[in-house]
């Protein structure tokens, strides 16, 4: 079996766990639906355009997550409680790995659309150019939850996660920045592998 059929079984199977009576209905339709278009979007390329082995692990992972924060919403995920007993946190901070999430895994998506398809040359820039993008992501999304608040009123709150942090918007953008460097520093040269063996599969057929 290709890794790439693993990844999507495990990642539907946990999409149809997370959609079984999750907490609230509306919020789990929000935070599923960056995954659902994402997983749209891969499928419909797949023939033409097949991503590395490490995009796709990455990409089922972060559809994961988003999935775990949909079921229970993002202020009460087991995880994050868990985490607030081991390090004595005053809030769940399961969104928080969400929004790293949101910069370490566009980064490295950003990163390969932009070498085999952009062509950019694999310099200092193309880091700037990726951390860039990665920011602006997280700022729309940003704004994505204001205009939902906006348009839903309370029906959003558990959208938002915001438990009563007035910085938690700025916090999520931190995050976000932080899981782009991080993807940038320690991914590079395993990136580069694994999109070179995906362009000879590729050109294998």
């Amino acid at each position: 079996m290709r890794p790439q059929l693993f990844l999507l079984a495990l990642t539907l199977a946990v999409f149809v766990w997370s959609g079984i009576h999750p907490h609230d209905r509306f919020t789990w339709v929000l935070e599923v639906f960056p995954a659902v278009i994402a997983g749209v979007v891969i499928l419909a390329t797949y023939r033409r355009f097949r991503l590395s082995n490490l995009l796709y692990v990455l990409i089922a992972i972060h559809a994961m997550i988003l999935m775990l924060g949909g079921k229970y919403t993002y202020a009460q995920v087991p995880l994050g409680v868990w985490m607030e007993h081991w390090f004595g946190f005053t809030r769940n901070h399961y969104d928080r790995i969400g929004h790293f999430a949101q910069g370490f895994v566009p980064a490295i998506a950003a990163r390969e659309i932009l070498i085999r398809v952009a062509r950019y040359r694999r310099d200092a820039w193309l880091n700037v150019v990726i951390f860039s993008m990665c920011a602006a992501i997280s700022a729309f999304y940003e704004l994505l939850e204001w205009a939902v608040a906006e348009l839903t009123g309370t029906a959003a709150e558990a959208f938002l996660g915001t438990q009563g942090d007035v910085w938690d918007t700025q916090k999520d953008m931190a995050m976000a920045c932080v899981g782009a460097i991080c993807a940038l520093a320690l991914l590079r040269r395993l990136h580069d592998r694994s999109m070179d063996a995906a362009a000879a599969d590729a050109e294998g057929g």
